[in-house]
Order: C-alpha cells, then sequence, then structure tokens
C-alpha cells in the first residue's frame, strides 16, 4: 500500500502532463513565428523582402530565413541579393535572448537583447561581436510590433568611435 501511495505523488509530479511549467521564456519571440513580405530602404536602396520565423530543434532556437531583393537603381546600379539565416536562443545563464546571423557576404552577428531598451511591442539588439569586419564596428537591430500583423526592423550600424546610423529599414506584414 505505501508503493502506490508513493507511486499516486511521484507519477504526477514527474509525467509529461505537468501543469506548472513555469513562465514561457519564448513568448515575447512567439509573435513572429511564421512567413514575412516586406518592403525596405536605406542605404543599398529599395527592396522586396522575404521572410520566415520557424521554431526548430525542439522548440528551443528560433530560426529566421532572409532573402532582400535590391533591383538595379540609382543608389544601387546593379541592384543585389542578399541572404541572411539566423537562429534565435534564450541563453539561461544570462536570462538574455541571443540573435545570431549568418549573411551571405561571410558576416556573422551576434546580438544580445537589450532589456534596458526594450518592452512588449520594441526588441533591441545590440551587436556582442561581428565576424569578417574592421575591430570597433557595432550593429544594432531594432524591431516594432505595430500590430497582430505587422512590424518594422531598423538595421544601424556604428564605425569604430561613432555614433548608430541607419542602414536600412524594413516595413513586414503577415503573410496570411
Amino acid at each position: 500500500m505505501p508503493i502506490a501511495i508513493l507511486l499516486l505523488v511521484v507519477i504526477p509530479v514527474l509525467g509529461p502532463g505537468q501543469s506548472d511549467k513555469g513562465p514561457d521564456v519564448w513568448e515575447p519571440m512567439r509573435y513572429f513565428a511564421g512567413s514575412w513580405t516586406g518592403t525596405g530602404k536605406g542605404q543599398p536602396g529599395s527592396s522586396t523582402i522575404e521572410r520566415e520565423y520557424q521554431f526548430v530543434l525542439n522548440g528551443k532556437f528560433l530560426h529566421v530565413k532572409n532573402k532582400s531583393v535590391y533591383p538595379p537603381q540609382k543608389e544601387n546600379p546593379k541592384g543585389e541579393v542578399h541572404e541572411d539565416s539566423g537562429f534565435l536562443s534564450y541563453d539561461r545563464a544570462r536570462k538574455l535572448f541571443v540573435l545570431r546571423q549568418f549573411h551571405g557576404e561571410g558576416f556573422v552577428n551576434q546580438y544580445a537583447l537589450d532589456r534596458a531598451a526594450s518592452n512588449a511591442r520594441v526588441l533591441v539588439f545590440v551587436s556582442e561581436s561581428i565576424e569578417n569586419i574592421p575591430a570597433g564596428w557595432r550593429a544594432r537591430e531594432t524591431y516594432r510590433i505595430i500590430n497582430a500583423n505587422e512590424f518594422t526592423e531598423t538595421f544601424e550600424l556604428a564605425a569604430p568611435g561613432k555614433d548608430f546610423e541607419l542602414y536600412s529599414e524594413g516595413h513586414f506584414n503577415r503573410r496570411r
């Protein structure tokens, strides 16, 4: 009889149906899951953008795939196609979201969420490191949620010893 009572107490605590798992650390990022289309403007000119956010690897990472197409134009006579892929993770030790981007041009940016500059509708990521660029450069990405199906992204760069300057801005709508 004591074993049966012990099993009745222990199994619910250990079982997969546990109801008290604590807060969902991914809640602030779940908004982005899905497919998005957008337009961009900035130093390389105007662009059309396709972006997808998908939870992968047992929901431990949010994978981001981005493609921006810049047709030939005054600011960019040859035009270009920019592709990058990234992973957003949650660093449990720092209790902080980290974004790692891998760009077709060879850059690898690692950002950390700036908690002081962020809130429920604005997420600001500041670079911790950038590979394959001269030392001292910094980058910042700011996401502003407009409504359930629309957000903007601002990408800024800072040369060594300089303030951030706008490089590009994208406006996204959720694909239906």
